[in-house]
């Protein structure tokens, strides 16, 4: 597509001038020339044509002048286009008036050709470069709401208050994922897998931002269909990693924890995929984590198996599942919150309503790391069997 240049000139001579300098470009469609006899006419062409790049106007013309003409083109937003203006080498105080309102350069009359083309080029120049961050900063736009949509779809996909739950014998649930960046790669959920048993996961993807969000709704989706199948928990684990070090990048994997709670009787069957062991609060505030292999992180690789661990929840216990985001989110000496201020808060709040207990720590651990950009994801997920 040619370059389009607007003249505006009164003087009829100077077309020709342009269109001879010009030929090889206007013939090889390099360059295409509009040309006008006055500001007026110059400004009626512009609004019927929005692809001008450069304006090549002289100062002073009948019915409106080059620096009129230069307010009005102000008025039109042409963010990229550029405009050059043309007078005597006298007429230094409107040059400036010209350069104050908007001119990227001038030429003087009587007009050197080889001026003016070294002229144009360089303000095609800066013409170009415009357009390359116009189109950047839409790209960037159009990413951002993307990723503002994206987010939203992430979240609307976690559950949020009992979910269901509501008659389970009156156990609390509670949890929360706080994203580093637009979506984030952790991940959790509960839901109810027979009248008397819930299913509990937590996880967390390998990287950050798109491709680990994608791997989280992934994970997701597969860890509440096999869930539901009333699959054991190793069978679950097994399962989904069959399928991830299947189809996903041999970079990726997901560390995981799957629970299936008994709200009868408090059993709490367990397996872990390379996942930070949740811990086991007591009413009295003992802390201590879940005992248990870890197991491979989920994707990594196939034919690893997982071992099934389990714990009875006394009334009053609490499980803490949580990621690494927590425990590694660090201050502004580089100290991690660590596990030990972890626990020293989970055994003071052993009696707060789970609810209360989540934004606590995810409170305190922003708390620690005031004056650091969040680098990882918070996620967190409390359950409680009731005091009877």
């Amino acid at each position: 597509m040619p370059v389009k240049i607007l003249v505006v000139d009164d003087e009829p001579d100077l077309e020709q001038l342009i269109r001879q300098k010009f030929r090889r470009a206007i013939r090889d469609a390099q360059f295409e020339f509009l040309f006008a006899r006055s500001g007026v006419d110059a400004i009626a062409q512009l609004t019927a044509d929005g692809d001008v790049d450069l304006v090549l106007t002289d100062i002073n013309m009948p019915e409106m002048d080059g620096l009129t003409l230069l307010g009005k083109i102000d008025e039109l937003n042409a963010q990229a286009m550029k405009s050059v203006v043309v007078s005597a080498y006298g007429d230094m105080d409107n040059i400036r008036v010209a350069m104050n309102r908007g001119a990227f350069d001038f030429v003087t009359k009587p007009i050197d050709l080889e001026d003016l083309e070294k002229t144009i080029a360089k303000a095609l120049r800066e013409t170009s470069m415009i357009k390359d961050a116009l189109r950047t900063r839409d790209t960037l736009i159009a990413i951002q709401r993307d990723l503002n949509i994206a987010s939203e779809i992430q979240m609307s996909m976690l559950p949020t208050g009992l979910n269901g739950l509501s008659d389970r014998s009156g156990f609390e649930i509670a949890a929360t994922m706080i994203p580093a960046r637009e979506v984030g790669g952790d991940l959790y959920d509960y839901f109810p897998i027979d009248e008397d048993r819930i299913g509990i996961v937590i996880g967390d993807v390998s990287g950050k931002g798109v491709p680990a969000a994608l791997l989280m709704a992934i994970s997701r989706t597969l860890m509440r269909s096999a869930g539901r199948e009333k699959l054991p928990v190793t069978e679950c684990l097994t399962g989904i990693n069959a399928v991830l070090a299947e189809e996903t990048l041999p970079h990726m994997f997901v560390t995981m924890f799957y629970g299936i709670l008994d709200t009868r009787t408090g059993r709490l069957e367990y397996c872990s995929g390379g996942h930070n062991p949740p811990y086991h609060v007591t009413a009295t505030g003992q802390v201590t984590p879940l005992a248990g292999p870890g197991g491979l992180p989920i994707g990594m690789m196939t034919g690893f198996p997982y071992e099934m661990s389990e714990l009875t929840l006394s009334v009053g216990d609490t499980v803490f599942l949580y990621t690494d985001g927590v425990t590694e989110a660090p201050n502004v000496t580089g100290e991690e919150y660590g596990e030990e201020r972890l626990q020293l808060l989970l055994g003071a709040s052993c009696t707060s309503p789970v609810s209360d207990l989540v934004r606590q720590v995810v409170d305190a651990v922003q708390q620690f790391s005031t004056g650091v950009p969040q680098a990882d994801d918070i996620t967190c997920l409390a359950l409680r069997r009731p005091v009877t």
